[in-house]
Formats: structure tokens, sequence, C-alpha cells
């Protein structure tokens, strides 16, 4: 069996695959050849940086059309890593607006620029360093992690998805819920960074590597 980390050129790929390879027997493998994704027994879609450029790249290695047909045929648990989440929504506010995959319903926001604690501290933006996600629903990859568990995050949008049963997590940042754990079916897709998120994020990898969706 074989977990593909599909590469279109963006997204910290081998950190992924080497956090994988800790988790799992499973070959671990980053490849563009779509004979190799469509082998694989499990996907991870990642994502880093500017999602102009992430769609850019996924249109210009021709990888655009297999993941729309990936995502609509369910056929391998899929997992979206960071922007890979957001591009699973509709369409993003970053660079003036820019029509994601549409896969779920919702949208992608950039957290304000005038954010405050509760306490009235200035926030930063991008919202970086650990956060606690709240888990919303149950899903079969939360298990063993606690609701609560914290979770290594880098990122200045966050998704605002439109159907509350596809949320499965949540991160409070100043006065936004973002919904940092979202998915459908055989797809789940997180903000924060699995392979930078100690123990938490290695248990979630392991699930992802176990789970077996019904679809």
């Amino acid at each position: 069996m074989t977990i593909a980390v599909i590469d279109y050129g963006m997204g910290n790929l081998h950190s992924v695959a080497k956090a994988l390879e800790h988790v799992t027997h499973e070959n671990v493998v980053i490849t563009r050849d779509s004979r190799s994704i469509r082998g694989a027994t499990r996907l991870v879609l990642p994502g880093q940086g500017a999602i102009r450029d992430c769609m850019g790249e996924l249109e210009r290695t021709e990888l655009r059309g297999l993941v729309d047909e990936l995502l609509a045929s369910q056929a391998k648990p899929l997992l979206g890593i960071c922007v890979g989440q957001q591009m699973l929504m509709d369409a993003s506010e970053e660079n003036g607006g820019i029509e994601c995959l549409g896969f779920l319903p919702g949208r992608v926001r950039h957290y304000s620029l005038n954010m405050h604690a509760e306490d009235d501290t200035r926030l930063k933006v991008p919202h970086m360093g650990w956060n606690q996600v709240t888990q919303r629903h149950d899903h079969a990859l939360w298990d063993g992690i606690d609701d609560g568990a914290r979770f290594y995050f880098v990122h200045s949008y966050y998704v605002d998805a439109e159907r509350d049963g596809e949320v499965f997590g949540t991160t409070r940042y100043g006065n936004v819920e973002a919904h940092v754990a979202t998915g459908r079916e055989a797809v789940f897709a997180v903000q924060f960074h699995p392979e930078k998120s100690a123990d938490a994020g290695l248990r979630l990898l392991e699930n992802f590597v176990n789970w077996a969706p019904a679809v």
C-alpha cells in the first residue's frame, strides 16, 4: 500500500512525508505522476504560501483535473494540510479573490489587521504558533486526541465553512472562530501542521493512515 503526497510544487512535502513514515510501515512517496497518484491507497494534499500560487501550480502541473476527479469519486482517503485545506473551499479572499476547488461550500477569509485578545492585547497576523483545537464533531481522526489539544499554526487566512456538519474542529483567535478541521466522507483537511504538532499531530497522521471511511 502507498500514501502519495501530491507534489504540485507547493508545500512542506518532505516534512509531511517524514512524519508519515514515522507512524506507518506503508510506502510514502512524493509524486506528481498521475499513475502513481491514481494507484496510491491514500492521498495527502499539502499547501504552503499564497493560494493564487498554489492554484496556479496545480493548473500548471496539469494535476487540477486529477484532483477534482479524486475528490468527486471519494475512492480513497485524502488529507488536506494548511493551504491544502483552504483549496477545498469555494473561494478565497486572498490575492484579491481566488476561485478554489469548490469541494466544500464556504470561503477563506482574512484575519483583520486590528485583532485583539480578550484582555485587549493586540494580536499579530499571521496567527502563528500553538493554539487549542476544539473538536466540534466526533471523527476517526480525533481518536486518542484530547479535545482542546494544541496544534501548530501559521496562517493569515482562515476557513469559514457553510455547513456545520462539515466542521470537525475550530480554533479561536481574537474574536474569530476559525474552522480549522473540515471534511466530508473520505476527505479530511486541517489548517494546522500535524507534522509540526508533536504527539497530537503524529496521532492524527496515524489515525489517517488507519482510517477506513464508509463511502
